[in-house]
């Protein structure tokens, strides 16, 4: 089978949908509103959908990896955003040292975690 895809945009929940929306929009991605349930934060070409929906066990079990060109630098950045203090529930893990490369972790404020990672050179 030949994949001619264009784009992979992931659907991810909220326990609230409007303090999602401004935690997205602190993280630097940029916002399009599809309807009153449903925006679309894009950051270059990568995209996700954020729904007005919260399912417990499904947002809590919700990962997403988006690599990174330098995590340290990425890691530093998100430190200075201080999105822990902005938004109850969000928490932001140091970088970790693994055998394929190095990340670090943010939950959202309705529990999604977010690895930022970077692969080793060699991969």
């Amino acid at each position: 089978m030949q994949h001619n895809a264009i784009s992979l945009r992931p659907f991810i929940g909220s326990k609230d949908f409007e303090v999602s929306r401004a935690f997205y929009r602190d993280l630097g991605f940029e916002e399009t509103v599809i309807d009153n349930g449903m925006s679309v934060f894009k950051t270059g070409g990568l995209a996700f959908y954020l729904q007005r929906y919260y399912a417990k066990d499904w947002i809590e079990n919700t990962m997403l990896f988006l690599e990174v060109d330098d995590v340290d630098r990425y890691y530093n950045e998100l430190e200075a955003l201080d999105l822990p203090g902005k938004y109850p529930g969000v928490k932001l893990t140091a970088i970790r040292n693994e055998v394929w490369g190095r990340e670090c972790f943010l939950h959202d404020p309705s529990g999604v975690l977010w690895h930022f990672g970077e692969f080793n050179k060699e991969r």
